[in-house]
């Protein structure tokens, strides 16, 4: 259950797909042999450091005595190691303490983590979007008071929203924060499902929290945020005094059994003190900072989990031999990867794997250049940082799931066994699809919200750059380009049929077109994730002859990704525009079990 960081796969993508070169004006301390040091550390500490807790922490998982909650054996000493070497920081401005390098170089580092230890890194990916809520919505003292601390990781934030009766629709929410008079607030009520809630790795925790103010309007409108820390800080950057907020309980999980998922309790005693986070009533827009960021990186997560996933299969396949290949020669049996169907599963996995790493580093990047790139491409990127975060964090999980069971298949009966490690890598990839809004959410904040903005244009957009890439193909000689062009050009023509008719159902029948959201962003993902991977195999062209072997694989998985799913994209314009909406007309009787 060993894991090896794919770092010439992810410096590949960095460069040739996602274009990391093109932020070299806003980012000049980094260059690509920056990034590959960093990738080599932070590689050597993920598969020595991190991978190695990745089971004993699954088997272990977090306990809760005497109202604290106490990490996996090993986490506290492998967190210390994490931060020491400042990965928490890489994305984050130099003001801050942080690194100032490409947020697209910190996802890769990222994935490493998440690859190695998913549970572990569920702590990073939480306290990466408190920093970037405070930094967007914090006053200049929270900002002084905290940014430091969760930048360089010596404390660590968490999201609370969901109650019991308020989960995706937090408008229902009903913990209360009440004025004191001093500019602070104390804050009463319970929330759930809050990850890396409370521990022993840091010395202390940040919760953002949703709450309702005196007479504040019904329903999401009347929610604001608040900063709410465990301990309160002191002038000279030291700890005080005991906050009002503490554990009850922890959930017991399908999976991430490392990671704990707390159910807070705020105000039981004296009263929670806490500090608003941007203006009354406007906390949902503040929390949606943090919730992108983490989308984006849940999308990352998921990619990680499948190659763990993968990478077990491709191990096992290769030393566990039954059976023999056809085509084999001599007696005796094969390893089970010179068995065709295993093959074509290892093939199908990497090969989406390559495609949901692409989509999330290339919406890391469109990220940097919306923050940091000239005045004149902003505006253009922060569009396609905005129509691919739903893909990315929607499309990338879904397949993590798939990838996963994949795994379990190519073990056969040994993946059904909990010792072999693969039904972890299923069970941990289950939540990716479930938090930061379900992937159904994102399917509609795709089909409703993204494709109207700006008038179309993030689509428009998106589909011009898929055909110039269809017309570079075109213009090649070699025999392995032959029809990427024409799978380009019918893929990009499926996502605007279905998007022309989800724009004409929402107004019209919106329920119609909210039942083809989830088919319209598996169809943008298909077609997104192989354009990537065809734009990458351009890129292995020119650089074959230095490599024929691994720079000719690229194109040969671009070519197996073509053929098989972006082939397949057009077929999907029916179920988006018509068969969604036969959904619609069975009765609750007819779903009904007979």
């Amino acid at each position: 259950m060993t894991y090896t960081a794919p770092i010439a796969d992810m410096q590949f993508v960095l460069e040739g797909v996602a274009d990391i070169g093109r932020l070299a004006s806003a980012f000049p301390d980094y260059s690509n042999e920056i990034a590959s040091a960093i990738l080599d550390e932070a590689g050597k500490q993920a598969s020595e450091v991190l991978a190695p807790l990745n089971w004993s922490g699954d088997q272990h998982g977090a306990v809760l005595e005497n109202g604290r909650v106490r990490s996996a054996p090993g986490f506290a000493d492998a967190y210390a190691a994490y931060t020491e070497a400042g990965w928490q920081a890489l994305s984050f401005p130099e003001e801050w303490g942080g690194a100032g390098l490409p947020r697209a170089l910190a996802l890769a580092v990222i994935e490493m983590a998440q690859s190695a230890n998913m549970s572990f890194s569920l702590s990073q990916m939480l306290t990466l979007g408190t920093v970037e809520a405070l930094m967007a919505h914090g006053t200049p003292e929270l900002q002084a008071a905290y940014l430091p601390k969760l930048v360089s990781g010596e404390w660590t934030g968490t999201m609370n929203l969901t109650e019991p009766q308020a989960g995706s629709d937090v408008g229902a929410l009903k913990t209360k924060a009440t004025p004191v008079g001093d500019g602070s607030y104390l804050i009463e009520g319970q929330k759930i499902y809050i990850t890396w809630g409370d521990h022993d790795i840091a010395e202390n925790i940040v919760h953002l929290v949703l709450a309702r103010l005196p007479n504040a309007p019904e329903g999401s409108r009347g929610i604001s945020l608040f900063l709410v820390p465990k301990f309160f800080p002191k002038d000279d950057g030291g700890l005080g005094e005991r906050n009002d907020v503490r554990p009850i309980g922890l959930e017991k999980k399908l999976g991430i059994h490392a990671s704990p998922t707390c159910v807070m309790a705020y105000g039981e005693g004296d009263g929670a003190k806490g500090w608003l986070i941007g203006e009354e009533n406007k906390g949902l827009a503040c929390m949606f900072t943090m919730m992108n960021s983490a989308r984006l990186t849940v999308g990352v997560q998921a990619v990680a989990i499948a190659e763990r996933a993968y990478q077990q299969a491709l191990d096992y396949a290769k030393e566990r031999r039954q059976g023999q290949a056809v085509g084999a020669a001599g007696p005796g049996p094969s390893a089970i990867i010179d068995h065709p169907d295993i093959r074509r599963t290892l093939t199908d996995m990497k090969a989406k794997i390559a495609a949901g790493r692409a989509i999330c580093y290339a919406t890391g990047v469109a990220a940097d250049e919306a923050e940091f790139g000239p005045g004149d491409k902003r505006a253009q990127a922060k569009r396609r940082e905005d129509i691919l975060t739903p893909i990315a964090k929607a499309w990338s999980s879904d397949r993590a799931i798939e990838i996963a069971y994949s795994g379990i298949l190519i073990h056969g009966g040994m993946g059904f066994i909990e010792e072999t490690g693969a039904a972890q890598h299923l069970r941990d990839a289950c939540i990716a699809p479930i938090y930061e809004g379900t992937n159904g959410i994102q399917a509609i904040d795709l089909a409703g919200r993204k494709l109207s903005m700006a008038g179309g244009a993030a689509l428009t957009e998106l589909v011009d750059d898929i055909r110039a890439t269809a017309d570079a193909c075109s213009g090649e000689s070699d025999a392995r380009f032959a029809d990427f062009s024409d799978r380009l050009n019918a893929g990009a023509s499926a996502m605007v049929a279905c998007a022309e008719g989800l724009r004409t159902r929402m107004s019209e029948a919106p329920a119609e077109g909210l039942a083809g959201a989830t088919p319209f962003l598996k169809l943008c993902g298909d077609v997104v994730g192989g354009w990537l991977l065809i734009k990458g195999a351009l890129y292995a062209l020119g650089q074959e002859a230095s490599n024929p072997t691994y720079y000719g694989a690229k194109i040969q998985l671009a070519r197996y990704f073509s053929e098989t799913v972006l082939t397949a994209a057009p077929a999907l314009v029916q179920e988006v525009n018509v068969g969604a909406a036969l959904s619609l007309g069975l009765s609750d009787d007819a779903l009904t079990a007979a």
